[in-house]
């Protein structure tokens, strides 16, 4: 049987996802500077009090999103369904292009300012990124077995993670798409097609 819960303890867990959503979007938007709590609160649609209630501390609410946006990064990437090496390759790239990767970059770096994130976002990013590579190494139908395919794997992840960082920036569609069609031949070369 089920957990039973009230329709205030849905509304609760409704205004914590809000608040966290609209965490990551300001971090995304924003960067670390421009996320305050009545910035949050106020994307969120909720009263600066509402926000405190469930995070009394700006370390509290964005400790809270750096757990959040390693599960949104998790689930995007566990849900991922391409066909063949060449969507693989640009489904993963896009991983690391979209908001919540931004949202992670802010992350970290806020986190080397301030100890309280530092810990956690470091913890977080490691499991993600063991997962990351996992889940990498099974959509490139890679035999880490054979000697350099693991680190093949993961300077091909390195490489897409600069491509987010790139991305900051400048939109880089049109360099990506070149490089990205480009990783996808030297990974069918390396690995072997599919």
């Amino acid at each position: 049987m089920g957990v039973v819960t009230s329709p205030k303890q849905d509304r609760s867990r409704a205004t914590r996802q809000r608040l966290l959503a609209a965490a990551v979007a300001c971090l995304a938007e924003h960067g670390w500077a421009g996320s305050t709590v009545s910035a949050v609160a106020e994307r969120a649609g909720v009263s600066r009090g509402a926000a405190q209630h469930h995070f009394p501390t700006r370390e509290d609410l964005f400790t809270a999103a750096v757990e959040y946006v390693a599960e949104e990064r998790s689930t995007a990437l566990r849900a991922l369904a391409p066909e063949g090496r060449a969507q693989a390759v640009e489904a993963l790239v896009d991983l690391y292009t979209g908001d919540l990767f931004r949202a992670a970059l802010h992350l970290w770096v806020a986190a080397g300012d301030e100890p309280q994130l530092g810990a956690r976002v470091t913890e977080l990013e490691a499991r993600v990124g063991r997962e990351t590579h996992r889940i990498a190494v099974d959509l490139l139908d890679a035999d880490e077995s054979r000697p350099g395919v693991r680190e093949l794997v993961q300077g091909f992840l390195d490489m897409a993670r600069g491509l987010g960082l790139a991305n900051l920036l400048t939109d880089d569609t049109a360099r990506r798409r070149k490089v990205v069609a480009q990783w996808s031949r030297v990974l069918d070369t390396a690995l072997g097609r599919p």
